[in-house]
């Protein structure tokens, strides 16, 4: 049996919610936070292709699906502290950003504010996305069905 560690899962959690927040509102929120600490960059922002795979109907053979941009970075804290960001894409602001609030985010003194005013407020606003893409969709759905007729 595999033993997971709840902070490890944790951070995976996060870093899925930084990697796939609107950026806008991430930089938004970021800006609006208070007493961050300073940041130096270990690897500025880099761009590089990464392929992807996949199954067919998520059972077959992997196969090589093509390629996508993603954007890389890391940064060291004050007290030393290494955040590091994937961005799908080429926006090394938001690369560097998400590198920073996961930093804060392994800091026990900031860890709480950055969940609370951060990292929730990008949950929230990712699931209404995702609410509103299902309306949307819902909206749109045609039901099919057969009238049966007499025998002939």
């Amino acid at each position: 049996m595999t033993h997971i560690k709840p902070e490890k899962t944790n951070r995976q959690n996060w870093m899925v919610v930084l990697a796939k927040a609107n950026w806008a509102d991430l930089a938004l929120l970021w800006d609006d936070f208070g007493n961050k600490p300073n940041y130096k960059i270990l690897r500025p922002a880099e761009t590089g292709l990464i392929m992807l795979r996949a199954r067919t109907g998520a059972v077959g053979a992997p196969f090589n699906m093509g390629e996508t941009t993603v954007t890389r970075s890391s940064v060291v804290s004050d007290s030393q502290i290494q955040g590091h960001a994937y961005i799908l894409g080429r926006n090394g602001l938001h690369a560097e950003v998400a590198a920073e609030v996961d930093a804060a985010l392994q800091d026990n003194n900031l860890h709480q504010v950055v969940m609370a005013r951060i990292i929730n407020p990008l949950k929230t606003a990712a699931s209404n996305k995702k609410h509103q893409a299902q309306q949307k969709t819902a909206a749109t759905k045609v039901d099919f069905f057969t009238l049966v007729r007499g025998e002939d």
